[in-house]
């Protein structure tokens, strides 16, 4: 137990010898335990040094013990400042680590406060994207969705590929033929779910932005997301939404002898759940005018209902379905 102190068996033996003895000299101790006089040497040395011993004047050599209470008493206070002393250095250790730590998670993840600075954000983190552009469209905005992102408009021209899912009320705020549709006849791709949980855009898998509420009218704060675990996740989230959702074509020409324009963009909007008086807005219709459009498109395609008319349209393949994409 004592060897906490720096105290060998064989220390402690020869130390206890001197109890109810006093001084006592080479030859005596070696009398009194088991030791020669070369192992006793070193062992007086170490007592010595450590205080437990006295080496008394004169010859032949004689030790003189010093009570355990003063010798082994002021033996611990020395460890005890030992042991103070390693405990401000694992403290200073332990405050590098954790500022380290710290560091690092700044580095993987930065707040952007104010709509311009997050629509800017928005912006540079577009123009660094050199392969693919995956997004999740929901409200709230930092800019109203009026017109297709001028970075989208120059990376589609470069070919980066930019996969996107919309969220069913967005497409009620995105303006149709500038924004939706001029992002189509470039190569985006786009899908409509009924409900995205999280609104988000991902740079090559390397970088994201969310927002840090989606319960606000207006995005006041975003996080920038760099390659964690946390930008894996969202990853696969958009992975799954985009395995669910619907595909949205929204065609820029008429196509001669099948749709009007007007007919495909109903269509297609149709297959989305978009509510009817929405997709009359989107298409600059009157309602009234928009049920008789419907009812047409119906009777052209023999149903008697909106999800026959879906099931016709997907056969003559007047929308498009989803299909498997290794890549997705």
């Amino acid at each position: 137990m004592l060897d906490i102190i720096g105290l060998r068996e064989a220390d402690l033996e020869v130390y206890q010898a001197f109890a109810g003895s006093g001084a006592m000299t080479l030859a005596q101790l070696r009398d009194a335990t088991s030791l020669t006089g070369e192992q006793l040497r070193p062992v007086l040395r170490v007592l010595t040094r450590k205080g437990l011993l006295a080496r008394l004047p004169g010859t032949p050599r004689t030790y003189a013990p010093v009570r355990p209470e003063i010798a082994i008493g002021a033996m611990l206070s020395r460890k005890d400042q030992e042991l103070a002393a390693a405990r401000v250095v694992a403290e200073r250790l332990e405050e590098q680590f954790r500022d380290t730590s710290a560091r690092q998670a700044v580095d993987l993840i930065e707040v952007v406060h104010g709509t311009d600075r997050i629509a800017e954000r928005a912006d540079r983190l577009l123009r660094q994207a050199r392969q693919e552009v995956t997004f999740v469209d929901k409200p709230p905005y930092a800019q109203p969705p009026t017109v297709l992102h001028p970075a989208e408009r120059a990376l589609l021209e470069q070919g980066v590929r930019f996969r996107g899912v919309y969220d069913r009320s967005a497409l009620e705020l995105h303006d149709l033929p500038t924004d939706l549709e001029a992002g189509l006849v470039l190569g985006e791709e786009a899908r409509v779910v009924p409900e995205a949980p999280l609104k988000m855009i991902l740079v090559d898998r390397e970088v994201g932005l969310i927002p840090l509420r989606s319960d606000l009218p207006e995005i006041r704060t975003a996080l920038v997301i760099r390659r964690c675990a946390l930008l894996d996740a969202l990853s696969a989230l958009f992975a799954l939404l985009w395995r669910e959702g619907l595909p949205l074509r929204l065609p820029a020409t008429e196509q001669p002898g099948v749709l009007s324009v007007d007919d495909a963009r109903l269509l297609a909007l149709l297959t989305t759940g978009l509510p009817d008086r929405s997709i009359a807005k989107q298409l600059g219709m009157s309602y009234r005018t928009y049920q008789r459009r419907l009812q047409h498109l119906m009777t052209q395609l023999g149903a008697g209902t909106r999800f026959q008319a879906g099931l016709q349209a997907a056969t003559r393949g007047w929308v498009a379905l989803p299909r498997p994409d290794v890549s997705d």
